[in-house]
């Protein structure tokens, strides 16, 4: 029984994450409405790197500070592409372009590392994308302005997938979240001062902030951290791929 618990527990947790990201897309999309796109995201990492810092700074290595470094400049660039593309089309359709980082996962680990996936496998990422299309009824809502971001971000999802797939193991999980959080704290904020002055958010937008902050990037991030440690590239990406039922849902 134990063992089945623990085989299974990576996956129940990400999959609970994958149920709040797919809650927050229209939080997000109302937020940055307010208080723009690369406001947002810089504020909401930096929550999110103090949060999982609080249990990361003792006993952090430099080693796994630095592989996390790297790993969260990938990050950032996926959530600009994400959130700018959420700015110009819909909840639904994000999510569903968002789910095409599952074909770009596999496709980054065979030309980054060799890695070839089974052709089960394919058929199997094939089917559930054809699923997905019918479950979230994207399709008829038709292309929009942003869609095209928002596939520039499904690469990068995959190719974050990938990398943490191929550098995660032996890290403290923990420390590998803040790793990647502070360097996408630091590359958004850099992004934020070339925009313009940097302000203090209006207060209807807190609320945003502190869930994306805490849960769906801190907490978040951890346990896709923690969970890559014990599952492949391919069984994470399955799990990730549901995200755009639940944006359709809420």
């Amino acid at each position: 029984m134990g063992i089945v618990v623990k085989r299974l527990l990576p996956s129940a947790l990400l999959l609970a994450i994958v149920i709040v990201w797919g809650w927050t897309f229209t939080v997000v999309k109302d937020a940055i409405a307010v208080h723009g796109v690369v406001p947002f995201l810089a504020v909401r990492f930096a929550i999110g790197s103090a949060c999982i810092g609080v249990f990361a700074v003792r006993g952090a290595q430099r080693r796994s500070l630095q592989t996390g470094a790297w790993l969260g400049l990938v990050l950032a660039a996926a959530y600009l592409l994400q959130t700018f593309g959420l700015r110009h089309s819909t909840p639904t359709n994000t999510g569903l372009i968002t789910g095409l980082f599952i074909v770009f996962t596999p496709l980054a680990n065979r030309v980054l590392f060799g890695v070839r996936t089974r052709r089960i496998l394919w058929a199997a990422i094939a089917v559930s994308l054809c699923g997905l299309a019918l479950l979230t009824g994207a399709g008829p809502q038709g292309l929009r302005p942003g869609d095209g971001l928002t596939l520039g971000c499904a690469a990068c999802f995959g190719l974050h997938v990938a990398l943490l797939d191929r550098y995660s193991k032996g890290h403290r999980a923990v420390t590998l979240a803040l790793g990647q959080l502070t360097s996408a704290t630091v590359l958004l904020a850099s992004v934020w001062a070339v925009q313009g002055p940097i302000g203090w958010p209006p207060a209807e937008v807190w609320p945003a902030l502190l869930l994306t902050g805490g849960i769906c990037t801190a907490a978040a991030f951890f346990v896709q951290t923690f969970a890559q440690q014990r599952l492949s590239a391919v069984q994470t990406g399955m799990i990730i791929l549901t995200e755009p039922i639940f944006a359709a849902v809420f």
